[in-house]
């Protein structure tokens, strides 16, 4: 899926597996994982269990894809991706991580997760679709608010970075709401 200006959603082959590794686990940087849950703690995984780990996990529903890489031409970026967070009420859990500093504040975000979001509630039986984030993340929430998304949860000084406290946050938009601002 071209979105624009060379920018994609593409299927994660073993080519973009090893790009997404990298990123993750190889990167000298680390620059993304500043902002994408760095309260976490991750194991590092060798490569062989990374791909055994995402394969588990390649499909959401039936033949619906539960992540894509986000690509610049052919150059890996960074990744979209999906879970179930409660399949008996139709609960999906999205993110989105673009690793390459250099392709941060330029609205590609935006553009990828609308695209994301759009293909989730058209392929899946998805009624309601959820970010989970921390305060210090802005950014994020900034863009779930510029694709519909509301605040529906803040637990105070929950998420500790960097030795200071943060507030976890959850924000979500229903197929409804979403189905109304796209005009369907």
């Amino acid at each position: 899926m071209t979105i624009q200006d060379g920018i994609s959603l593409s299927e994660i082959g073993f080519d973009e597996m090893k790009a997404l590794y990298y990123w993750k686990y190889e990167e000298p940087l680390q620059a993304a994982k500043k902002w994408n849950g760095p309260y976490i703690k991750e194991p590092l995984m060798t490569f062989h269990t990374y791909i055994k780990s995402f394969e588990k996990s390649r499909y959401i529903e039936g033949n619906v894809r539960s992540a894509f890489a986000i690509k610049h031409l052919d150059r890996v970026i960074g990744m979209v991706g999906c879970h179930y967070e409660d399949t008996s009420s139709k609960w999906l859990e999205i993110g989105i991580v673009i690793y390459d500093p250099d392709y941060w504040e330029q609205g590609i975000g935006r553009y990828v997760f609308k695209l994301w979001i759009d293909y989730l509630f058209e392929n899946t039986s998805a009624h309601r679709i959820s970010i989970s984030t921390w305060s210090g993340n802005t950014r994020m929430m900034k863009l779930a608010e510029r694709c519909g998304m509301v605040l529906e949860g803040r637990l105070r000084e929950a998420r500790l970075v960097n030795g200071l406290y943060y507030d976890s946050i959850k924000m979500g938009i229903l197929r409804k709401e979403w189905s109304a601002m796209k005009g369907l």
